[in-house]
């Protein structure tokens, strides 16, 4: 795994250059820092998570997930999608040399993977839905509209990496209190374009929200850099592992980087949605995602 990035004295310290939708983000301390994993002593303590998730609006829990699991579906999902030429290498996702059959790919993706039991089995793993049952401390609720995306190594400039957003833009028929599991399929460094989270933006919106006015309806912006000095707050980032699952709050705001990998590698991710059964549920969310449903 390539690890860009060192802590060194307090200072953020890069080899490469951090990219999202072509915006380069601000490289100096005061704008860019490292995601700080959940330490171990706090994993089994479910006040202090909350503690955590409240404070920091995050939680990054390293190895949560079984990674043989992980790249189990990983090589689910690229054979699946090996048909279309997305990838000369289904194993190891290594992207193929020409342009996909966007057609069949669409169709084998919304029409198979998405709905498909496989794919419904990985969400509903014990590992997810048994820690999120422990957590809320009720039955948890799995919202049907599950995400999972590609992203090809080269791809930059607007609208090719997720946008700067919060989830409770897309989310307002329901609870504030849903949660969302980000999940790398896969080792995934800074290089593959990771998510990324705008440190302590959780608190500035949700004063923004209570606050009332305009409201965004979908992404906040694709120029990252502004928006860390609209907030005075940094960007961090964090090399991700197979078996890592970062959870944040619904005010949380959030955005990928470009996939800039040398070797060629697709990232692939999922994010879902858990929450408590017995609050009030966006029941838009409760169809299988389709990149045209309007949400």
């Amino acid at each position: 795994m390539i690890s860009p990035c060192t802590t060194r004295a307090g200072a953020f310290i890069l080899d490469l250059v951090l990219t999202s939708n072509g915006y380069r983000l601000d490289e100096s301390p005061a704008r860019l820092g490292a995601l700080q994993p959940t330490p171990d002593a706090e994993r089994g303590d479910r006040d202090a998570l909350w503690a955590r998730l409240r404070r920091d609006g995050y939680l990054f829990l390293k190895g949560a997930l079984d990674p043989s699991r992980v790249l189990e579906f990983r090589r689910y999902y690229f054979g699946q999608l090996a048909e279309t030429g997305l990838v000369a290498d289904p194993v190891r996702g290594i992207v193929g040399s020409d342009a996909p059959d966007q057609a069949a790919l669409r169709h084998i993706l919304f029409r198979t993977i998405v709905p498909g039991p496989e794919y419904r089995e990985f969400c509903t793993q014990p590992a997810i839905r048994d820690w999120y049952e422990w957590f809320l401390g009720d039955r948890p609720f799995l919202h049907r509209r599950k995400l999972i995306r590609h992203t090809r190594p080269g791809e930059n400039g607007i609208g090719t990496a997720t946008q700067a957003h919060y989830d409770l833009v897309y989310l307002r028929d329901g609870t504030d209190r849903v949660l969302s599991s980000w999940i790398p399929l896969g080792d995934c460094p800074t290089t593959l374009g990771g998510l990324i989270y705008l440190q302590g933006s959780h608190h500035a919106v949700l004063a923004e929200e209570r606050a009332g006015g305009v409201r965004p309806k979908g992404w906040i912006t694709a120029d990252l850099p502004a928006l860390a000095d609209r907030y005075d707050t940094r960007w961090l980032v964090a090399d991700y592992a197979a078996g890592d699952m970062v959870i944040h709050s619904a005010y949380t705001i959030h955005a990928a980087l470009d996939n800039v990998d040398p070797t060629g590698t697709l990232r692939l991710s999922t994010d879902i949605r858990y929450q408590r059964s017995d609050l009030p549920i966006d029941w838009r969310w409760q169809h299988d995602w389709h990149d045209h449903d309007g949400l």
